[in-house]
């Protein structure tokens, strides 16, 4: 598959590698340096080019659009962060979003042979080397004609790595709030690092940032950290804040640092991030790893976080307790507070397991107390049919309801955390205040077991995952990469700082995860008309955006020598007249009810785009009407021979390609414009993502059961 490195370097680096890359060509696909494929002398005469000259060089001023090149990656870049991302192409839409290497910077570096080669322990393995071209797919719901998309680099030992036994020198800091499974990582670093590469330098940096500078380091040893693993917490301790970049490098290349774990959350994974940027404007030869660690599980691209199953597992047991307090006394109503700032994760998973549960609350999805549908008239109608009820609600849910009674001032803690104000405590209140207006008799236990479910080791699940995430840090480190590891899709890869870092993984309460809680608790969803068609548009606006991607993901010429005349000419070209609409009413998509809970899906909501439809009610015209699938509207006005959805569209040339992602990019897409481009998820991800992986969307009334899958 020929492909090339894209590069958006800073202006100031050398124009050597501008060189080489003309004695070879742009298009040649070239073996870089770091490239781990099973090794071979070079022959005589034959000078192994470094990476940083096979890698293509696209300044502002060469290429004609850089908007549409950072659109190639899923997500917008600060121009901070330009300058470190490095974009590869392929063949069929394929973009692989790597990670940052030491060659890119220091192309001069030798390399030598790993010593899982000659490890007892791998000998038995088939291939335990980790071939150069594997990837892990960001997306793995496609259809037939979509485009291969972005993908991430594979987790996994290379043959050559960049640091040698006796001259690794590495440092491990944890950061942020306790996470069940920090001991764990911790003892699989010192471990690893020892048994796998035979690394004795290993040191711990305690309490947080501050403890590179503050503080004298801690020798860590196999021995040392042998059962740790088996405690709650961390051993070398932790805090927020004292990020300073400067001080904090400064440390690293005093003592002679060359890699450096840090283990935290997306506050922390950014910090990693600006010392990565600081060692590289050094020329430092230090390789930076993040593991992700947050208990709430939003943490963007990767499947799950380390500690969450725990979390979820010990959360059963102040459920359970709420269960049985409840039940016991008349009129009872048991609540639980659970971890979740920004993503009810926590809450949502607990709810599914529990089955006891009889309404949750979460940040995403907004409520209110009083009226027809609210939760105080839930609330009343659950225990009149059972004599008690359960309630679960995420910390951060419920805030806006709050300041409106409560005033209180914008707080911040040291990570930059907006301080919450306790939904619990003013829940529980409000639901007195309720009961005492209607002259009923209840009983209300409140029970917040979060820094109890902080503070316990993680369980089996997580031990084993922490065990591989270790591992795959230490295996990207030694072979020169800086990134942050984790799971995706199943599969371990290495990702980019910036991908973890610009948003937040969130609950959407239009997936089916959400709607299989909903039948699960019965409850009503507390959305107003005004709540469904907002959640609708948004949905309808990331899956145009996805599209919009892929598309340019497919089509785009990356090489800076891609001339743009013929988009020109198309953009000068007379456009068509749209058709006159109809003088009868045109019946419009059906919103979901109590049978039918169903929505347009992804394909639905772009190919109303592209036909200038307003789906959220505007009119159509004659000759763009189509059935939603799965709704019973029927469509008088349809030609007949109008074809069905999953009829494939006409291939389209490569020119008209580019011409409808330039398009895109630089201007607004005219409304007589109907090619649409492909489609993407149109039967949705079970799985929750940061970058809104399609799914159907599920809008709910108040009261509204939704049909399983």
């Amino acid at each position: 598959m020929a492909s090339s490195h894209i590069i958006l370097p800073k202006e100031e680096e050398e124009e050597a590698a501008a060189a080489a890359v003309a004695e070879v060509g742009l298009g040649a696909a070239v073996e870089a340096d770091h490239d781990h494929r099973p090794y071979q002398e070079q022959g005589p005469g034959k000078a192994a080019l470094p990476f940083s000259a096979t890698c293509v060089r696209i300044s502002r001023d060469s290429y004609p659009n850089l908007r549409a090149l950072r659109n190639a990656s899923t997500m917008t870049l600060h121009d901070d962060d330009a300058a470190f991302v490095k974009l590869e192409e392929g063949d069929y839409g394929y973009v692989l979003d790597d990670v940052p290497h030491l060659t890119d910077y220091l192309p001069d570096l030798p390399t030598f042979p790993n010593p899982l080669q000659d490890h007892p322990a791998y000998s038995t393995v088939k291939q335990y080397f980790v071939n150069a071209d594997d990837t892990v797919p960001e997306k793995v719901v496609v259809q037939k004609n979509s485009p291969r998309g972005v993908h991430f680099r594979r987790a996994g030992p290379r043959q050559r790595v960049y640091f040698e036994s006796e001259e690794a020198k590495a440092c491990i800091v944890t950061c942020g709030g306790l996470c069940p499974g920090l001991n764990t990582v911790i003892r699989e670093l010192v471990c690893g690092l020892s048994h796998m590469y035979n690394v004795s330098n290993v040191f711990g940096i305690q309490n947080g940032y501050k403890g590179f500078y503050s503080s004298n380091y801690l020798p860590m040893t196999p021995k040392s950290v042998n059962d740790i693993h088996k405690r709650g917490g961390t051993v070398l301790g932790t805090s927020r804040g004292g990020h300073d970049t400067k001080k904090i490098v400064d440390n690293i290349q005093d003592r002679g640092i060359n890699q450096v774990f840090i283990i935290g959350g997306d506050g922390t994974q950014k910090g990693a991030y600006e010392i990565y940027k600081e060692i590289r404007r050094r020329g430092l030869q230090v390789a930076v790893a993040g593991i992700p660690k947050t208990i709430d599980n939003d943490i963007a691209v990767i499947d799950k976080s380390f500690g969450f199953d725990t979390a979820v597992e010990e959360a059963q047991r102040a459920i359970n307790a709420a269960h049985v307090e409840a039940s016991s006394a008349e009129n009872g109503i048991g609540l639980v507070k659970l971890m979740g700032r920004y993503s009810g994760f926590i809450a949502m998973y607990a709810t599914l397991a529990s089955r006891d549960v009889d309404c949750c609350l979460i940040p995403e999805s907004p409520f209110y107390l009083e009226g027809e549908g609210g939760l105080f008239e839930y609330i009343d109608r659950r225990l009149k049919e059972n004599n008690h009820t359960v309630i679960v609600v995420a910390e951060g849910a419920g805030q806006d309801l709050i300041a409106q009674s409560i005033p209180a001032a914008d707080q911040q803690d040291a990570s930059g955390n907006k301080l919450l104000l306790d939904v619990g405590l003013w829940l529980t209140h409000k639901i007195k205040d309720y009961c005492k207006s209607k002259k009923m008799e209840m009983t209300i236990k409140y029970i917040d077991p979060t820094y109890m479910i902080r503070a316990i080791p993680s369980n089996a699940s997580d031990n084993v995952y922490c065990t591989l995430l270790a591992h795959s840090a230490i295996h990207g480190a030694m072979a020169g990469y800086s990134f942050t590891v984790g799971m995706v899709n199943g599969r371990h890869a290495y990702i980019p700082f910036h991908r973890v870092t610009s948003t937040r993984n969130k609950v959407r309460i239009t997936d089916r995860m959400w709607a299989r809680l909903l039948s699960s608790t019965n409850q009503p969803s507390f959305l107003s008309q005004k709540d469904i068609d907002a959640a609708r548009e948004a949905d309808k606006a990331a899956n145009r955006m996805k599209s919009r991607e892929d598309a340019k993901k497919q089509s785009t010429p990356v090489l800076a020598n891609e001339g743009t005349d013929g988009v020109e000419a198309q953009l000068a070209a007379p456009i068509l007249p749209q058709q006159p609409a109809t003088d009868g009413p045109v019946p419009q998509p059906a919103r979901p009810d109590v049978n039918n809970a169903t929505a347009p899906d992804a394909g639905d909501q772009e190919e109303a785009r592209t036909t200038g439809t307003d789906v959220a009610g505007g009119t159509l015209t004659q000759a763009e009407v189509k059935p939603t699938p799965g709704t019973n509207v029927s469509w008088p006005t349809t030609p007949p021979d109008t074809p069905e959805r999953d009829v494939a569209p006409a291939p389209r040339t490569e020119h008209a390609q580019a011409t409808e992602m330039e398009l895109d990019v630089d201007t607004a897409r005219p409304e007589g414009c109907t090619t649409p481009p492909p489609v993407q998820d149109s039967e949705g991800s079970d799985t929750q993502s940061a970058d809104c992986r399609g799914s159907p969307m599920h809008g709910m009334q108040a009261g509204a059961s939704v049909k399983r899958d």
